[in-house]
């Protein structure tokens, strides 16, 4: 009943289901979601349920099932999605961490009450997969609806399109001005979600963060254009991370009231989304947001930040940043009116104010994590792979794409006035 895959297109630890992952504990969740108490598994096939290199910190399968109850035969395509079992590098870094925790949450409780918020106000916009099944213990599992089965597809093989990504943006807009509203009238029903990046010091620890920004002072060195910049990143290289702890700890240890505090998803990339077109006439009809692990209360310029590293591709985030992150402003604050947020309302002058007060993250978004997206892009590297080797990470630094990256991306930090205290 498993099936078997080539381990080149798919990580090795979803190449074969684990033995609990069988017909019978099949047949127990889908006779709980139906309510059907007649209910037998007749066939079941496991396969990835995605390529490699789409996501790192979980374990993922498809289930093709098959299975018959009182009222007839049944077919179902299901997402599984648990932690690792396997000993190594990927169960060792996420085998205590939150994000599942987290992730069931946000799923059981704190989506359907988002949406629930939108439907109120009369928009209709799915925020979320529906979870049939989900679990901490004995294991931790989790178990969608397959979005492939209703058209959604992730985008690997071409550049998103800027309706695309508008797409996204809108979704992530409502999804934080839910969350602004949720904070503004029940306050303690969020307060939990704290576990974000800079809230993880053993992932903290790994060595694709702590040599991100010594191969970036290397080629801040090695080109002519970027010498100037090197001081003032050598006068940080030292504990870059530590600051970006210590000031993430000062926001959980004294938070303080701002407008721009929501819960932000906390990897807003583009493999964290699928896509949906009109089968008939290729027309781009939805977006959907996928692996909520990470989310955290934090400034929503946090996400938007993120977003400008890792979901936009060179030539919209050379020439389109701006625009789409003044897009997403308009759906936030359009959505916060439509929903009866009575609290203080954001500004386009406070976001940005907010966008560039992170200049820390800044620094580290382009020295460690940017450097990953073109090795993927470029180098066709897995992400896993790239963590665990220095020599590929300190390649990727050095890749001729990512390079014309930086000579766009530090003028500009420049300008806006991030290299005022060298």
């Amino acid at each position: 009943m498993s099936g078997n895959t080539d381990s080149e297109n798919f990580n090795e630890d979803e190449l074969v289901a684990p033995e609990w992952l069988n017909a019978q504990f099949i047949a127990k969740v889908l006779s709980e979601h139906e309510q059907a108490v007649e209910l037998k598994v007749t066939d079941l096939h496991f396969s990835p349920a995605s390529a490699k290199g789409d996501h790192y910190a979980s374990i993922m399968f498809r289930a093709k099932v098959e299975y018959t109850t009182r009222n007839g035969d049944s077919r179902k395509s299901l997402i599984i999605k648990t932690m690792p079992e396997q000993e190594g590098h990927k169960k060792d870094m996420l085998g205590e961490s939150p994000i599942f925790k987290t992730e069931t949450g946000m799923y059981s409780t704190v989506l359907p009450e988002f949406e629930r918020i939108l439907r109120q106000a009369g928009d209709y916009d799915k925020l979320y997969v529906d979870c049939i099944y989900h679990s901490l213990k004995p294991r931790q599992v989790m178990i969608f609806e397959d979005l492939v089965e209703m058209g959604y597809v992730v985008i690997r093989d071409r550049e998103p399109a800027l309706e695309e990504v508008r797409s996204a943006y809108s979704k992530l807009a409502k999804f934080h001005a839910a969350s602004m509203k949720v904070q503004q009238e029940q306050p303690t029903k969020l307060e939990s979600y704290t576990n974000g990046l800079f809230d993880m010091p053993k992932l903290l620890k790994e060595g694709f963060i702590s040599t991100g920004m010594t191969f970036f002072v290397e080629l801040l060195e090695k080109e002519p254009e970027l010498r100037k910049y090197k001081k003032y990143f050598e006068n940080i290289k030292g504990n870059p991370i530590q600051q970006l702890m210590e000031e993430w700890a000062q926001r959980r240890q004294n938070p303080q009231p701002d407008p721009y505090n929501v819960l932000c998803h906390g990897d807003f990339h583009l493999r964290n989304l699928m896509f949906k077109h009109n089968k008939e006439t290729g027309a781009f009809e939805d977006c959907m947001l996928l692996d909520y692990q990470m989310c955290n209360i934090s400034p929503l310029t946090v996400d938007l930040i993120y977003s400008v590293y890792m979901l936009l591709e060179p030539q919209q985030r050379w020439d389109h940043w701006e625009d789409l992150l003044k897009y997403y402003f308009s759906v936030l604050v359009d959505t916060l009116k439509k929903v009866g947020y009575k609290g203080e309302m954001p500004t386009e002058a406070g976001l940005w104010e907010r966008f560039h007060e992170l200049k820390n993250f800044h620094f580290f978004m382009l020295s460690t994590f940017l450097p990953l997206t073109w090795a993927g892009r470029a180098m066709c590297i897995d992400f896993g792979d790239i963590m665990q080797n220095d020599e590929k990470r300190r390649a990727a630094s050095f890749l001729e794409g990512y390079i014309k990256d930086v000579k766009v991306l530090l003028p500009r930090w420049e300008q806006c006035g991030y290299f005022k205290d060298t």
